[in-house]
């Protein structure tokens, strides 16, 4: 085996190191985590989902853990979104103007339509999120990106939060959004429009960062050979991102979690 004699007695009479219950939870749950992530986590979430359950670990020892256990974060990707609208419709001012943190729940809403591949072609996922808990309230998925993947979305949302009148909707652009039965929808629900600038990806920030999470760190390097099957893994990570991903302008908490601890509003799945 290519030992060398005084080698191996070193190695024969070297004590075994002893590894206590506590430490060896702690390796468990860090595997267990990191795997439900889908190898997502980086040692800052790792670190505050950890310390949620009790042990009490700092960012250098989960930077030390995660190396000695293997646990390697997938490399993201980058990836375009692209906009267009008819200039038959009509636009909205930025009423937002990137104030992210709203003061109370249904006071603005923001959604957006990405695109997703599968085998049998591309389908579109429609949401809707509260920016005052980052939850994600509606959402429609489909392989048309046409207005009726937005009403959806926005219907699902209506009907979960059932919202008061003076809240605002923002979105990008795009021509599901400036269409005219879009706009009769939110008016019907005393809902205000707000639109990004043009090519102003910042303005939707929070949006496109959820985005960003489910393609780059969700679905990397998952190729669903169904529509069916993109749909279901794509549900399965919304129901991850509003029970357990954390935020820290949540402090710490996930979306569920945080409005459950300030407000009374639906929690329904």
């Amino acid at each position: 085996m290519n030992v060398s004699r005084s080698g191996y007695y070193v190695w024969v009479n070297r004590s075994a190191k002893i590894i206590s219950e506590s430490e060896l939870m702690l390796y468990r749950r860090t595997k267990a985590l990191f795997r439900e992530s889908r190898q997502s986590l980086g040692s800052r979430q790792l670190m505050k989902k950890l310390r949620k359950e009790g042990f009490e670990v700092g960012r250098d020892k989960v930077i030390r853990l995660m190396d000695k256990l293997g646990l390697q974060v997938k490399q993201r990707i980058a990836y375009k979104v692209t906009t267009m609208r008819k200039h038959s419709h009509s636009l909205a001012d930025n009423i937002v103007d990137q104030n992210f943190n709203p003061k109370q729940a249904n006071q603005i809403w923001a959604g957006d339509v990405t695109y997703l591949r599968t085998g049998q072609g591309w389908m579109y996922l429609a949401i809707v999120m509260d920016l005052y808990s980052r939850r994600i309230i509606g959402w429609s998925i489909h392989k048309r990106m046409t207005v009726d993947l937005v009403e959806q979305a926005m219907q699902m949302a209506l009907n979960l939060r059932k919202p008061t009148k003076g809240m605002i909707f923002h979105s990008d652009r795009g021509s599901q959004y400036t269409s005219h039965r879009f706009g009769q929808q939110l008016k019907n629900n005393n809902i205000t429009a707000s639109m990004s600038g043009r090519d102003a990806c910042l303005d939707n920030a929070v949006v496109e960062r959820f985005f960003g999470s489910l393609k780059n760190e969700w679905l990397l390097n998952i190729y669903h050979l169904t529509r069916q099957g993109m749909k279901e893994d794509v549900e399965a990570y919304i129901r991850y991102y509003n029970q357990i991903w954390l935020h820290t302008s949540n402090g710490d908490c996930s979306p569920i979690e945080f409005e459950q601890s300030t407000i009374n509003v639906s929690y329904a799945a």
